[in-house]
């Protein structure tokens, strides 16, 4: 694995953070942290010289004068992957984490530096064996391929041992085959069977709710309508929830680079997007809650309540519906069997190791196949874009086409998948419709995406792929409200919608002129102000 790169502040920013943090010293040797520990500091070096160490005591990076020590987790609250040591005498500034988030609220300089560094250190540790959490499990279990899963789009560094193949890693013996999979974390803890919520409140991700929950709104999904709605809804005083069941930045989260996002010239990869839209929807006092599942919906006069799966409710006087759509998965036999192990629905840098060398097909004629063939074939790998129309130029922007060809990516149109071959979950080869064999070690999947929105039933109007309706199609008087007032849609989840990232953004943040409309009460005409109250009650809409 590549060294992470060693960024340094420049003396102005190392005064800001004098400002706010506390100066300390260290001799030689001395623990700043270490795995397991709940939080952390963010270190700032004035003097002196530390070692970031992981699980086997294997050295990762070392950091000098004007370096800073910290990662993704100093921001999101996960439980801390690594050791820091002091090698020589050092002095230091430390920044409570609370003070360094508030910080990065108002230095916009000083938070590009952080956010791009701490992003790109997470990536590299997720590339790195032996740090983060360790899964057991066998590779033929659903459950341990779901866990799998969650740590992956969680981009948790993590590593998934098959007990039947390391005796080393293999539980007591008291431990049955149906106590798998199980979860070790750094610092000991271990988990048996734990739900993607009890893994995350297990790392110190997310915000824990209540029973209960009152807010003004609440939104259903965090990609990037949902962010959208939270930083404009939070900014204008809204008391404002996303819950998400799975991982904040949707869809969009995943992609390895937008590169036609209005203000990033040189493009700008999910996760930061995702980091940098969540970081400032919590600086507007936004709270964000993960993984939670919507159960139902149960519409009010003028407050909503929503069930969620944990036994949690929510009630709200107004819900954003951004729930977006999940994986289409590819109609072949024993799809399950190779999923999580050689089939995969987004490439991250843990898959891009694993590809570099390899023969890879890519499935899918959009922008986010184009996006992960071009990344998976800078990384090495042999890549094959599959799509069954007869030219890409009918599904994907212009400009991602040309550099399918400058970085080698083999393209053949009309082709489909009809059987998948290999052994275990490793894939060997795929079987086109026209009977073509094609040797492959992996394949990523980028067939579109199917609304999640079944939970819904017939509360709210859908069409008949299960998208939401709004506007005069639903009968409602806002574009974007749905056939229930007070119950928006926006994003992926909404018929009609362009599936375009900055679009879903645009209509999350339109939500909130709606919202403010319906919540407020209606202005009194001229006459009306001008004549004198008659009465101390006044009607007003319900709130």
């Amino acid at each position: 694995m590549a060294s992470p790169v060693s960024r340094v502040l420049s003396s102005s920013q190392v005064a800001t953070l004098a400002e706010v943090g506390e100066e300390r010293t260290a001799e030689a040797g001395e623990t700043l942290y270490e795995i397991g520990d709940e939080t952390y500091p963010f270190i700032a070096i004035i003097e002196g010289e530390a070692a970031v160490l992981d699980s086997a005591g294997q050295e990762v990076v070392r950091h000098g004068a004007s370096g800073f020590l910290g990662e993704m987790n100093l921001l999101s609250g996960q439980t801390v992957f690594l050791t820091a040591v002091a090698t020589k005498p050092m002095r230091y500034i430390a920044v409570d984490r609370e003070v360094l988030r508030r910080l990065l609220f108002e230095d916009g300089s000083l938070s590009d530096l952080l956010l791009s560094a701490f992003i790109e250190r997470r990536e590299l540790l997720q590339q790195r064996q032996g740090v983060g959490i360790e899964i057991l499990g066998p590779r033929d279990s659903a459950e341990t391929r779901r866990l799998v899963e969650f740590a992956r789009r969680m981009r948790l560094p993590h590593s998934w041992v098959n007990p039947a193949e390391s005796e080393e890693a293999a539980p007591a013996g008291w431990l049955a085959p149906t106590d798998l999979p199980l979860v070790k974390l750094p610092g000991g803890v271990e988990l048996q069977r734990p739900s993607n919520g009890e893994l995350s409140r297990a790392l110190g991700i997310g915000l824990e709710l209540a029973t209960r929950e009152e807010v003004d709104l609440l939104i259903l999904g965090g990609g990037p309508a949902g962010l959208g709605a939270a930083v404009y809804g939070a900014s204008e005083g809204l008391d404002t929830l996303v819950v998400e069941s799975t991982v904040l930045g949707g869809q969009a989260g995943t992609s390895r680079r937008i590169e036609n996002y209005l203000g990033f010239p040189a493009g700008i990869s999910g996760t930061e997007l995702t980091s940098r839209a969540v970081t400032q929807a919590r600086k507007f006092g936004a709270r964000t809650a993960t993984p939670y599942r919507a159960q139902t919906l149960e519409p009010g006069a003028g407050r909503h309540i929503v069930r969620l799966e944990e036994g949690n409710e929510v009630v709200a006087r107004a819900v954003l519906l951004s729930t977006g759509a999940e994986y289409r998965r590819l109609p072949v036999a024993d799809l399950d069997r190779y999923e999580g192990i050689s089939v995969f629905y987004a490439a991250g840098p843990p898959e891009g190791q694993l590809c570099a060398g390899k023969r890879v097909g890519v499935i899918g004629g959009g922008n986010s196949a184009a996006q992960a063939a071009v990344w998976l074939a800078r990384g090495g790998a042999l890549v094959t874009l599959l799509h069954r129309r007869a030219s890409l130029e009918e599904t994907m922007s212009h400009y991602l086409i040309p550099e399918l060809d400058r970085y080698g990516v083999a393209v053949r149109d009309c082709s489909e998948v009809a059987e998948l071959h290999g052994d275990e979950g490793h894939l060997d080869a795929v079987t086109l419709t026209d009977d073509t064999r094609l040797s492959l070690s992996y394949l990523f999947l980028f067939l579109g995406a199917t609304p999640c929105t079944d939970w819904l039933g017939d509360t709210v109007a859908r069409d008949s792929n299960g998208f939401v309706l709004t506007g005069p199609d639903a009968g409602a008087d806002g574009l974007l409200e749905t056939s229930v007032p007070g119950v928006y849609a926006a994003g992926d989840v909404r018929a009609g919608s362009i599936k375009r990232c900055a679009t879903a953004v645009g209509e999350g943040a339109a939500i909130v002129r709606f919202v403010h409309e319906r919540l407020s009460p209606p202005a009194p005409s001229p006459r009306q102000a001008s004549e004198p109250e008659r009465s101390a009650t006044v009607d007003r809409p319900p709130a």
